[in-house]
């Protein structure tokens, strides 16, 4: 299995970096993604443009004696530009958990399929002075896509405002403001994210951002983390992150992708 996922994630990968080179001679400049970052930008992608966003991300929750580790292989967004303004978004994910107790590991592996992602965005204004870009995302997570370990009995949804700002021509702002709900739980929960972006250079850009949770009846979960990220073209970008928990909870996240501007 783990062969099989490494010679498909060869593949494509060699496939994405072949189509979007060949976009290199359009002006659209460089891409805009949605990872590797929780904050999500409130730019949609041009209209009649598939871009592929995806990598792999390793979560190590919980306190002793009760520890709980996912590596994620497969963490995909399809986001297509339907109007200027609207763009359609997919996603899907392939976990695999692991539970260990006083250190040891269960023999019992939870894997399969995570509840299918989709939803818009929505370019609502771009910024003008002081006044930062603003769009809204909202998506729906479906049970039925999911398989049996990670299927929940109810439908979870979000809804997002995501605000940007221009600090200077090398420094940005950006961040998020929503709530979401599932999981089979009632309970909402009221999401934030701060992130804070600089360009080192023209192709490597580097993050730190500040993320969490506030449920209406449980205890708030609040995050970090920071990263790089690599253009290799104005079509391909390469990013990597650590980050932790503030609150108990997340003990350590690794994470690494690339996301793929295809051509028309």
């Amino acid at each position: 299995m783990q062969l099989q996922r490494t010679i498909a994630l060869t593949f494509f990968s060699s496939l994405f970096f072949n189509l979007a080179f060949s976009q290199e001679k359009n002006s659209l400049g460089a891409l805009t993604t949605d990872r590797p970052d929780q904050t999500e930008s409130p730019s949609p992608i041009n209209k009649g443009y598939l871009q592929i966003e995806t990598g792999a991300f390793y979560e190590d929750i919980g306190d002793h004696p009760f520890k709980q580790k996912t590596t994620t292989f497969n963490t995909t967004l399809l986001r297509y530009g339907i109007l200027d303004n609207l763009e359609l978004r997919v996603g899907w994910d392939f976990s695999e958990t692991r539970t260990e107790i006083n250190g040891t590991e269960l023999d019992d592996i939870a894997s399969g399929l995570s509840p299918l992602l989709a939803g818009f965005k929505i370019g609502i204004t771009e910024e003008k002075g002081i006044l930062p870009e603003i769009g809204l995302l909202a998506h729906l997570y479906l049970p039925f896509s999911a398989s049996t370990d990670f299927r929940p009995e109810t439908t979870g949804a979000n809804f997002i405002l995501s605000f940007a700002h221009t600090l200077s021509k090398k420094s940005s702002l950006a961040y998020n403001l929503g709530a979401a709900w599932g999981n089979d739980s009632s309970e909402i929960s009221y999401v934030y994210t701060f992130v804070y972006g600089y360009s080192i250079t023209d192709a490597l850009g580097a993050y730190a951002e500040l993320y969490g949770d506030l449920p209406e009846d449980s205890s708030a979960n609040h995050k970090w983390d920071a990263g790089f990220t690599y253009l290799l073209s104005n079509a391909i970008q390469l990013d990597a992150t650590v980050g932790s928990g503030i609150s108990k909870g997340q003990n350590l996240l690794l994470s690494a992708g690339i996301s793929v501007r295809l051509p028309k």
